[in-house]
């Protein structure tokens, strides 16, 4: 990035005051990538200027930004809902959105009505409407609803009889009762005679009564199930004293289906827990969140999202950004959030989250990080329930092939390559000051790992010797030598050869496959530092892949890949040449015996666990030697 650039934005940040506020970085037409909050606008923005913050995305926003904008608020709790706001306004491409950003269902009351219903509704929030949720499971949405009407009778909005009267009261204001003189050729709807409707359309429920049924079904709702189980086992004890069995087996009824919805949910230890436990799940270029609304000791509702940013956002920005996003639409806000990280604005979060709570008393909403005991355990849970959110939303969208396909074009022109590489190898050297030293070899087709192509190599390079510029020229000798390119089991030419580091091992590279005459192989260099490519054709300047691009992604899993394979067989070899200089002090242990016993183990991992009657049941092993041998293993250990 041009040091002119960053040094114009910064002399403009001087008139930049020093209140709370909200700023928005913005490109050359002027349009929003990216807006953030600040106790000292002036001094957070010059964090940015000076890239003296160490997220992955500053760079990369900062190569794009061209001006900015600013706005003062009088504190910081309106600065996070102004940006929260301005993040739904402008959509901008660095900031953390859900990737699918849809309507989710909600289960509502209409308390601007005389007589409020209860509804299943996706609409955009109306002002004298309650809603509880969001549910991302249409289907545990409908359940509560039926569960709730039949614990609390309540008008159901779809009703027609209840729309008829709420018809009436609109259009006569003067008479806000229900004393209108319904006609008698009037028949009780359906909901009221199976015992779902309380009977409004005939006058057989006073305001007072439905006012307090409206009540009782927030309250189910919003999760509060211990005083509704209470109460209708003392109204069924007390009909079943009285001989009204009829009675008796209703309030049954209704206890028979809260057990259902709760026999469907995770019980927690503690029944007085009430909390919204979230974890993530990260990819490179996406993220799942899973959300366990916990009331009473049991998880109510269990929803799940999927946002469009993964490790380019610091973890608490991420937090930060999700729980501002779903608890803008969320009206069941609990006295506390258990997450993993705790965010730089927890402060101005708990402060905005208690608002949205209105307590009486007074009670103010708490981010825990839970570290031990219950509430770290159902924040594991929760993780992994994110992680299988994003398997299935990658299953179902077809995101992995869409990635892998991107990745190939990406690469394919940020690395000037003939063309797409369907076939990559990738080399890593693993080592310990020379000693035991090998090399992986990894192939990737058509972006994914093809392990039946894997190769290892022992390297033949002197012990002590640590190299890794020259290990790496012989295995590529041994690799691309005539003979194992003609040799089917080493599969074909590669489209892309990616060598572990940076300017020295590209050049080792060059220099032994011009040695064996092959010069149609394109070969990278991948830095640790900074993921950066080098290329023969770039005047020594690496190629920087952008940060969170499918490219990027697809080149560090290779990278990856290919070192955990070369750690892998480094290990296999250390412990094998431990075990058996072990075996040299075992007295009366030769090497038909040392034969014998890795014959009959098959592993050192399987010898060293093995027990004192397994090592003495081996072919032509004395007790003696067993003993001595399982000693000194366990000695060892």
């Amino acid at each position: 990035m041009p040091v002119e650039h960053l040094a114009d934005i910064a002399k403009q940040l001087a008139a930049v005051p020093l209140d709370p506020g909200v700023y928005l970085w913005k490109n050359e037409s002027g349009a929003v990538l990216y807006v953030g909050k600040a106790r000292q606008l002036r001094s957070r923005m010059r964090q940015y200027t000076a890239l003296a913050d160490e997220r992955a995305m500053i760079p990369r926003l900062m190569a794009r930004v061209a001006s900015f904008e600013y706005i003062v608020t009088s504190n910081e709790h309106e600065s996070l809902v102004l940006e929260k706001n301005l993040i739904i306004q402008y959509n901008p491409p660095f900031n953390v959105d859900l990737k699918d950003d849809k309507s989710y269902p909600f289960i509502a009351l209409t308390m601007g009505d005389v007589f409020p219903a209860i509804k299943y509704t996706r609409e955009k929030p109306v002002a004298t409407t309650c809603y509880f949720g969001p549910y991302t499971d249409a289907g545990a949405a409908r359940l509560m609803l039926d569960t709730a009407r039949r614990i609390v009778p309540i008008c159901s909005a779809k009703c027609v009889e209840w729309k008829r009267m709420s018809a009436w009261l609109a259009a006569h204001p003067e008479d806000r009762t229900p004393a209108f003189k319904v006609p008698a050729t009037v028949k009780p709807c359906f909901d009221s005679h199976v015992g779902l409707g309380p009977g409004i359309c005939t006058g057989a429920c006073t305001p007072q009564e439905y006012a307090f049924n409206v009540k009782q079904v927030a309250r189910f709702l919003s999760g509060h199930h211990r005083v509704f189980i209470q109460a209708i086992e003392d109204e069924m004890h007390e009909a079943a004293a009285e001989l009204d069995f009829e009675h008796a087996a209703r309030a049954k009824s209704r206890l028979e289906a809260i057990a259902a919805v709760r026999d469907k949910q995770h019980v927690v230890v503690a029944p007085t827990l009430n909390a919204d436990v979230i974890g993530f799940w990260r990819e490179e270029t996406i993220a799942g969140a899973h959300v366990f609304s916990v009331r009473e000791g049991a998880v109510m509702l269990s929803n799940e999202f999927v946002l469009d940013k993964g490790l380019d956002i610091a973890d608490g920005e991420l937090t930060s950004q999700f729980l501002l996003r779903y608890y803008e639409q969320a009206t069941s806000i609990p006295r506390e959030v258990v997450i993993a990280a705790r965010p730089e604005d927890a402060v101005e979060l708990e402060e905005w989250l208690s608002g949205k709570l209105q307590s009486k008393r007074g009670a103010k909403v708490r981010l825990v990080v839970a570290v031990r005991g219950e509430r770290h355990e159902l924040l594991e849970m929760a993780e992994r329930n994110a992680k299988h959110t994003l398997l299935r939303y990658k299953v179902r969208t077809r995101y992995d092939d869409e990635r892998i396909n991107r990745a190939m074009l990406e690469l394919e022109s940020a690395l000037a390559l003939p063309k797409a590489p369907m076939r990559i190898e990738c080399f890593d050297i693993s080592t310990i000051h020379g000693a035991h030293s090998v090399a992986s070899m990894v192939v990737f087709t058509t972006g994914s790992p093809d392990k039946a192509q894997y190769r290892r190599f022992k390297i033949r390079m002197d012990e002590g010797e640590a190299n890794d510029v020259a290990m790496m020229r012989e295995v590529l000798a041994r690799r691309y030598a005539a003979q194992r390119m003609a040799d089917s089991r080493f599969g074909s030419k590669p489209d892309l050869l990616i060598v572990d580091g940076g300017k020295p091992q590209l050049t080792a590279a060059l220099a032994e496959l011009a040695q064996l005459g092959i010069e149609d192989i394109p070969v990278a260099g991948l830095a640790k530092r900074d993921e950066e490519l080098f290329v023969t054709w770039n005047d020594g300047s690496p190629v920087v892949l952008p940060s969170g691009s499918a490219a990027l992604y697809l080149v560090k899993q290779v990278r990856d890949e290919a070192h955990r394979f070369a750690i892998t067989f480094h290990r296999d070899l250390r412990g094998k040449a431990m075990t058996v200089s072990i075996l040299d002090d075992v007295e009366g242990l030769g090497p038909k015996r040392k034969k014998a016993l890795l014959k009959t183990f098959g592993s050192v991992k399987r010898l060293r666990a093995a027990s004192l009657q397994e090592l003495a049941a081996v072919p032509g092993l004395p007790r003696a030697v067993a003993e001595e041998l399982f000693a000194i293993l366990r000695h060892e250990e």
